[in-house]
């Protein structure tokens, strides 16, 4: 029995059963979870025709992600394996170097808010806003009451609608109702929404208006996940590595472009797990790019700064709104496994994971853009893409690669003419 450890010095370089059967052993995944990747000894389908035709509408087909494994995270004192279902070159690989770096400091430190909601309902033409105003307020515990009725479970579980607030648009042109939802280890879109419907012909009642929109809001603040890490600066090479890096940072703190791409590559991280759980993925984007504007202007959502011994220190804070049960969580199976291989419980401890990630990708590609440039790495593996698309096998793929790059023209055409000139192949 191997050491359960996210640290797993040369995993690249295992191929891909090897690495399944570390992570296998690692998760203790069944024989039926480790044989869902591989079928005949290839990379398998995710979910079977009938479940991917009952998810969404005028089904042909499905399109499938490489799945990754992230090394090296260590999580509020707990190794974890994170897996990332993402098309894009180096990720993986920056993650996990991030979190090695991380690790000699003692990791990532983490947290993560209640698991609240907010629904909206939006009044319009309603004609005495204050005394609307003062009407829902003394109806309060009412309209709580009909909101919770329409999930029983949820309050058995000691979730379900906690509270009100109200909020003025314009110049008195609408009310907008909030209703807060602890929606538990859900994401909460379908609990949020059936409530606030369910509560809106008696807030027209009360207020004399018309209920317009009835939805669930993405700018999830009320569910913020923060995380934290020491970057040793001897591992980043130096304390002017440090000050380099903190210039970059400066960049994306002064200007909306840069902070754009910035957390762009946040994403990057956050992105590829949340698709590899089975989450919404456009959810998450929508709500940390409304939270990094919040202030009037698009900032960073991350924050650095060096410590007494020179050592670079992050952290982050973003809204994460992540279930653990319901929607497609529970409908597609490599989500089912891959939540398994993370080991998380609780949809408050997936959003510390995710906050992690995040974190981790978004020092790689600072520390990358400050120091050798983001290029190196995408070349690298952007070079084994082109050989193979020149029609390469096994290891052929590197040496075109090696010879593409040693020479600087990372072509299709140049990767044709090297794999005819080698090997002799047309």
């Amino acid at each position: 029995m191997i050491e359960k450890t996210s640290r797993i010095p040369g995993f690249y370089k295992l191929d891909i059963e090897e690495r399944l059967d570390r992570v296998s052993r690692f998760a203790d995944l069944s024989r039926d979870e480790k044989e869902s990747f591989l079928k005949d000894g290839k990379l398998s389908l995710a979910i079977d025709k009938d479940i991917a035709d009952r998810m969404i509408e005028n089904v042909i087909g499905i399109y499938e992600l490489p799945i990754g494994i992230a090394t090296n995270f260590l999580i509020n004192g707990k190794d974890y394996l994170i897996p990332m279902a993402i098309e894009e070159t180096s990720v993986v690989a920056a993650a996990s170097n991030a979190a090695r770096i991380a690790r000699i400091r003692g990791g990532f430190e983490a947290e993560a808010d209640e698991q609240i909601m907010i629904g909206q309902v939006q009044l319009v033409n309603v004609c005495d806003i204050d005394e609307a105003i003062q009407s829902l307020l003394r109806s309060r515990e009412e309209i709580l009451r009909i909101a919770n009725d329409q999930d029983k479970v949820l309050v058995s579980l000691g979730g379900g609608a906690k509270d009100l607030e109200i909020r003025k648009l314009g110049e008195d042109e609408m009310l907008v109702v909030h209703l807060l939802v602890d929606v538990r280890d859900a994401m909460g879109a379908n609990a949020v929404n059936t409530m606030v419907e369910a509560i809106a012909p008696y807030l027209e009642e009360l207020t004399g208006g018309k209920a317009r929109l009835k939805i669930i809001s993405n700018l999830a603040d009320r569910r913020l996940a923060r995380a934290r890490a020491t970057f040793d600066k001897e591992a980043m090479g130096g304390e002017d590595k440090v000050d380099a890096f903190l210039e970059g940072y400066r960049f994306a703190l002064l200007d909306p472009y840069r902070a754009a791409t910035h957390n762009k590559g946040i994403m990057n991280g956050i992105d590829a797990v949340v698709i590899a759980t089975g989450n919404d993925w456009r959810a998450i984007e929508a709500g940390a790019h409304a939270y990094a504007a919040r202030g009037g202007s698009y900032k960073p959502l991350t924050r650095y700064w060096k410590d007494e011994e020179g050592n670079l220190v992050g952290e982050i804070e973003l809204p994460i709104a992540v279930g653990v049960v319901g929607g497609a969580v529970s409908l597609h199976k490599k989500a089912q496994i891959c939540r398994k291989i993370l080991g998380v419980k609780t949809a408050k401890e997936l959003a510390m994971v995710l906050a992690s990630v995040g974190l981790a990708q978004n020092f790689a590609a600072l520390f990358a853009l400050s120091t050798v440039g983001i290029q190196k790495g995408h070349m690298e593996l952007h070079a084994q893409n082109i050989a193979v698309m020149a029609g390469a096998k096994g290891e052929q793929i590197d040496e075109i690669a090696r010879r593409m790059i040693e020479e600087g023209k990372i072509r299709l055409d140049r990767a044709k003419e090297l794999l005819e000139e080698i090997y002799g192949a047309r």
